[in-house]
C-alpha cells in the first residue's frame, strides 16, 4: 500500500507538461509478435500508457525511436541481429532515454538484470511471471515509474568522466562509517560513486532496494568495478577500511551495532518496513554514534531514510544528499533536502569524492 501512496504522490507531483500528465507513450521491443500483444495489452489497458510502436529487433526500434520518440521503450535481452544489452548500452551512450527491460532474462539472480540496471535500465521486469493481474500492474507501474525518470539528464560516460577527474582527495581514514541508501537508479549511481573507491576508502555499508536474489550478482559486480572489497552484509561483520558491504535483503534488515558502530548487526523484517533492506533501519541505526558517520542519500522513488537521515545529521553527522539534477528519481532525496536533512547537496559526478573527503584526515593518525 505504501508503494502505492508513493507512485500516487510521485504522479501529483508532476507539471501539466509532463509525460506523466497525459498518455505515456511507448515503444515494445520483443522478437515475438505474441510477447509484443500481451505487453501492448496489459499496458493500454490501463488507460494512463499508449503504445506508439512495435519493433522485432533493435535496428526496427532504433528506427521507431527516431521517428516517433518515445517516452520509454520495454526491450527483450534476446533478439535476432543485436541482442537487447548491446542494444541498451549504445543507447544510453548515444541517446539516454527510459528503458524498462522485460525478458524471461531478467528473473531471479539474474546476471543480466543486473547488467541492464548497471548500463542505464530503470528497471527489469520478469517476463515468465506476466501471467497475473498482480504482475501486470506491476509492469504499468513500473512503465509510469520510468516515464517521470531522470535517465537523459546525465549519461553514464559522462558521470564516469566527471568522477574520474577527482584525484586530489584525502585518502588517511579518520574513523568515520559511511552509511548509504538508493533505489531506483542506484545500481548506475552506486557504481558511480564508488568507482574511484580503493583498499584504503572508509568502510561503506549500504542499503540498496533490489530483490535478494540479485545482490550478490551486484556485490559481485561491485567489487570488479573497484579496489575495495565488496561483499554481501551479515551478523558480526567488522566494519574496516577497505570494505564496502550491501544489506542482503530478503528477511532480514542490517543496522550498525548500537554498541559498536564498527559492527553489524540484523533485525529480521516483521513488515512494518515497505522496503527490505530499509534504508530507514540502517540510517536509524547510525544516529547513536552520528559523530563517527557519514550518510549518503541517492536516487530513488519515495521517501524511506529522509527522517532517519535528518535525525542523523542533527546528532552531528556529516550527510550527503545527491541533487536533483543527477538523480534518475528524485523521490527519496528530495524528500530529504526538503526536510533539511543535508549538510551538503552533490551531483552524482562529486558524491564519491565527498565520501572520501569527509571520512579522511590530513595527518596520519591511529584509526579504530
Amino acid at each position: 500500500m505504501k508503494a502505492f501512496r508513493e507512485l500516487n504522490w510521485f504522479l501529483e507531483s508532476m507539471s501539466h507538461d509532463h509525460p506523466l500528465s497525459r498518455p505515456i507513450r511507448v515503444v515494445i521491443v520483443d522478437d515475438t509478435r505474441t510477447i509484443r500483444a500481451m505487453i501492448r495489452t496489459m499496458l493500454e489497458s490501463s488507460g494512463r500508457i499508449e503504445v506508439v510502436g512495435e519493433a522485432g529487433d533493435p535496428y526496427e526500434a532504433r528506427e521507431l525511436i527516431r521517428t516517433l520518440n518515445p517516452d520509454v521503450i520495454t526491450l527483450d535481452i534476446v533478439m535476432p541481429r543485436m541482442d537487447g544489452l548491446s542494444f541498451l548500452e549504445r543507447l544510453m551512450r548515444l541517446r539516454p532515454m527510459p528503458v524498462v527491460m522485460v525478458s524471461s532474462r531478467t528473473k531471479e539472480k539474474s546476471r543480466e538484470a543486473v547488467t541492464a540496471l548497471s548500463l542505464g535500465a530503470v528497471d527489469c521486469v520478469d517476463l515468465g511471471r506476466l501471467r497475473r493481474a498482480t504482475d501486470a500492474e506491476n509492469l504499468v507501474r513500473t512503465v509510469v515509474m520510468a516515464a517521470g525518470s531522470n535517465v537523459g539528464g546525465l549519461s553514464s560516460a559522462s558521470r564516469f568522466q566527471a568522477a574520474d577527474a577527482v584525484t586530489d582527495v584525502p585518502r588517511v581514514w579518520n574513523g568515520k562509517v559511511v552509511v548509504v541508501g538508493s533505489s531506483t537508479g542506484g545500481v548506475d549511481a552506486l557504481l558511480t560513486v564508488l568507482r574511484g573507491m580503493s583498499s584504503d576508502c572508509p568502510p561503506i555499508v549500504i542499503a540498496q532496494h533490489m530483490p535478494a536474489a540479485f545482490l550478490e550478482s551486484f556485490a559481485t559486480r561491485l567489487g570488479r568495478s573497484c579496489g575495495a572489497r565488496v561483499a554481501l552484509a551479515h551478523k558480526g561483520a567488522r566494519l574496516e577500511k577497505g570494505h564496502i558491504f550491501l544489506a542482503p535483503g530478503g528477511d532480514r534488515h542490517v543496522q550498525l551495532s548500537r554498541r559498536n558502530p564498527y559492527m553489524l548487526t540484523e533485525v529480521a523484517h516483521d513488515g512494518s518496513e515497505a522496503y527490505v533492506p530499509s534504508v530507514n533501519l540502517l540510517f536509524a541505526s547510525a544516529v547513536p554514534h552520528a559523530q563517527k558517520t557519514v550518510g549518503v542519500m541517492l536516487t530513488g522513488m519515495g521517501s524511506d531514510g529522509a527522517e532517519a537521515l535528518l535525525r542523523m545529521r542533527q546528532e552531528g553527522a556529516h550527510t550527503i544528499v545527491q541533487d536533483s539534477a543527477s538523480a534518475v528519481i528524485d523521490g527519496m532525496p528530495r524528500s530529504a533536502r526538503e526536510i533539511g536533512a543535508a549538510v551538503e547537496v552533490a551531483p552524482l559526478s562529486q558524491i564519491g569524492a565527498r565520501i572520501r573527503s569527509s571520512a579522511a584526515r590530513q595527518t596520519q593518525d591511529t584509526c579504530p
